[in-house]
């Protein structure tokens, strides 16, 4: 009776798990299918169960629009604010875990605080300083305000990694003469590689999914990026391109999808960060 319970056990809950799958993926699947189907049988007004698959979105958006050119500028942008990010980061997270100053932890907030701001709220003043800076219109200034956005989450997320990481191990370095900065880079960086990567990737996703400063600083295509080429495809003569919309957002969500799946074994922490330890 116990192996029967178990095996019932067992049985709902692979059941219940490749329900839960099914449900996160179909929506996936229909999404591309969106994509591969011809415009024409999108918009029809009753339901088509047999439709036909093509190629012409894809030969859509790398035809008649510079999709090599936003994925340049996608990446470009994205990369360089998450090395700004980390560089400026991990200095910062291993000050606020490990040195003892006054009002450390109100700097700490305050550094939390930015990411809660609402972004329409500076947007613009941050218009009129990228215009008197002479960066509207710039991938430099897509880099600089990805990574003013990211940095606070950043910082915490490493810095609750730092704080796992025993003191004794670093009291053993500087009793051997190593330097802070030696110990920031030959110890401390290494152990707590799997929350760098976690805040990496996180900031990753928060700027593919920016829009609002990115149509406001990329005013033509010289700068624009994959969330502003969506919007290029709800408008105009065309009317609403939605084979062309769900194949760009499809090439958008992928890569994302990977990094999410290598690193889901950390990513968990690195968003339930400061649970116990403040």
């Amino acid at each position: 009776m116990a192996r029967k319970s178990q095996a019932g056990s067992l049985t709902l809950r692979y059941a219940v798990l490749f329900a839960w799958a099914l449900f996160c993926v179909v929506p996936i699947i229909w999404f591309l299918t969106i994509g591969l189907r011809p415009r024409t049988e999108i918009i029809l007004p009753r339901p088509l169960y047999l439709p036909t698959f093509t190629l012409d979105a894809w030969n859509m958006i790398w035809t008649s629009w510079p999709m090599g050119a936003y994925l340049r500028n996608s990446l470009a942008a994205i990369l360089g604010s998450v090395i700004i990010d980390l560089l400026l980061a991990i200095p910062a997270a291993y000050s606020l875990a490990r040195y003892k100053y006054r009002f450390r932890e109100d700097i700490g907030f305050y550094i939390l605080s930015t990411r809660m701001m609402a972004p329409a709220v500076v947007a613009i003043p941050i218009f009129f300083l990228f215009k008197t800076l002479g960066l509207l219109d710039s991938i430099w200034a897509l880099m600089l305000i990805y990574a003013a956005m990211n940095l606070s989450l950043v910082t915490w997320i490493v810095r609750s990694y730092m704080l796992d990481i025993p003191p004794e191990i670093e009291d053993a370095a500087r009793t051997d003469g190593a330097s802070d900065l030696r110990i920031l880079v030959s110890i401390v960086i290494p152990m707590c590689l799997p929350g760098i990567i976690t805040a990496a990737v996180i900031a990753v996703i928060f700027a593919i999914n920016e829009f609002l400063f990115t149509l406001l600083i990329a005013s033509t295509q010289n700068a624009y990026t994959l969330s502003v080429a969506l919007a290029n495809f709800t408008g105009g003569s065309d009317g609403v391109i939605y084979n062309a919309i769900s194949m760009v957002a499809f090439l958008a969500f992928v890569p994302v999808l990977v990094l999410v799946f290598a690193i889901q074994k950390h990513l968990s922490r690195g968003l339930t960060m400061g649970a116990v330890k403040g």
